[in-house]
């Protein structure tokens, strides 16, 4: 991750020096090398996602092929919305990348404490989705956690609850229930104990009024009250992530044109799935 980025843009190997210096560890090194094994524990990679996001924009605006100023909105989904909550200039990097550190240690340790998980349903609705819960919940935690794009729900609960899914999806007809390959049961109360951590961080941290909305994953939608924002990215940690909604309502403000920074190229295509019309952009690392 940022490789590549790091090497044609010098404004992206500062980024990533400049994380190093921060965390008090080599996270330019685990990014760029390895082993995956370690980058992709939560405590970790949430911080590498972050920077990495931030370095290639950087390096592209330095090297004149990025211009922030076109941008008239930003949104992320889960972790993402710090890195939108960055661009927006909510906080600067330094304090945004503490943030996520605490977060990510935080969610790890939870996860950690209860053996826990997610599970994408293909071909559900919102209320299908629900009834699922309630059908494969039993005594434990299984819940709605990210409304990703229409006909992709996903689910968080422990592993007992998640081993219902499938049987219960099937019985009211989702076409696939896939686990995907994550530490926990995140966006649901298994990390609450993240939750009361992660409050603490918030709490010593300044955040400035938004120059453009944030789309805020809780509510889909625009923050632009810097008073908000905390106890926003608090409630965040436990409560769905609201994805389709904040697109379809960026739609509905007027915006048609997104862009997606590395790495990956999940979001843009959520933007497809979900929106007609519109023109989306998966911003290469390096080209």
């Amino acid at each position: 991750m940022g490789l590549k980025a790091t090497q044609r843009w010098p404004a992206s190997a500062r980024m990533f020096a400049r994380a190093d210096e921060v965390l008090g560890y080599k996270l330019s090194e685990l990014c760029h090398a390895g082993p995956a094994a370690t980058l992709t524990r939560t405590a970790h990679a949430q911080a590498a996602i972050f920077v990495t996001s931030i370095a290639v924009l950087e390096g592209r605006r330095e090297a004149g092929l990025f211009d922030p100023a076109r941008f008239a909105a930003t949104a992320g989904l889960s972790l993402g919305e710090y890195t939108a909550l960055w661009f927006a200039g909510a906080f600067s990097f330094e304090e945004g990348l503490n943030l996520v550190h605490r977060r990510g240690v935080a969610m790890q340790s939870a996860a950690d404490a209860t053996p826990s998980g997610m599970t994408t349903l293909l071909g559900a609705d919102r209320a299908t989705a629900k009834a699922v819960c309630e059908r494969a919940r039993g005594d434990g935690v299984l819940v709605v956690a990210n409304i990703n794009a229409p006909g992709q729900i996903v689910v968080s609960g422990d592993l007992a609850a998640l081993a219902r899914v499938p049987e219960a999806a099937a019985a009211l007809g989702v076409r696939r229930a896939i686990a995907l390959v994550v530490a926990g049961a995140f966006h649901s109360p298994v990390m609450a104990p993240a939750r009361a951590a992660l409050q603490q961080a918030i709490s010593a941290t300044h955040f400035s009024a938004p120059r453009i909305p944030v789309y805020s994953n809780v509510t889909a939608q625009p923050v632009v009250d810097a008073a908000a924002i905390g106890a926003l990215l608090v409630q965040q940690v436990v409560a769905p992530v609201l994805w389709e909604d904040s697109l379809r309502q960026l739609a509905a403000d007027g915006f048609t044109e997104f862009s997606e920074p590395p790495p990956g190229r999940v979001l843009a295509g959520l933007a497809r799935k979900t929106l007609d019309g519109v023109v989306v952009q998966a911003i290469e690392e390096a080209d």
